[in-house]
């Protein structure tokens, strides 16, 4: 992880300071690590158009991995948005 996320800050955003019954640290929801490597992307990297990400799901509805995009232009990320508009329910139960 530290390879992907670029140095070894994804664990305070991966897991809460408060434990579970057996002392062991309480994993953060999949968004929430989504969202903070979205705002990396734009802090840390440098990029100036970041969308929210789309979660590529499985045949069940399960999200496997989020499909992130990052751009400096402007069009690009509309370009991006209007593909990830058609295709965001892909694979959720409320799309026939």
């Amino acid at each position: 992880m530290n390879g992907y996320w670029g140095d070894d800050s994804w664990r305070q955003v991966a897991y809460r300071t408060d434990t579970t019954l057996f002392g062991e640290p309480e994993k953060q929801s999949n968004e929430v690590v989504a969202e903070a490597f979205r705002q990396r992307l734009k802090k840390v990297a440098g990029f100036a158009r970041v969308p929210e990400p789309m979660p590529m799901r499985n045949s069940t509805g399960a999200t496997v991995y989020y499909l992130f995009f990052a751009s400096q232009k402007n069009t690009a990320e509309q370009i991006v948005l209007d593909i990830f508009t058609k295709y965001k329910n892909r694979g959720t139960s409320n799309v026939a």
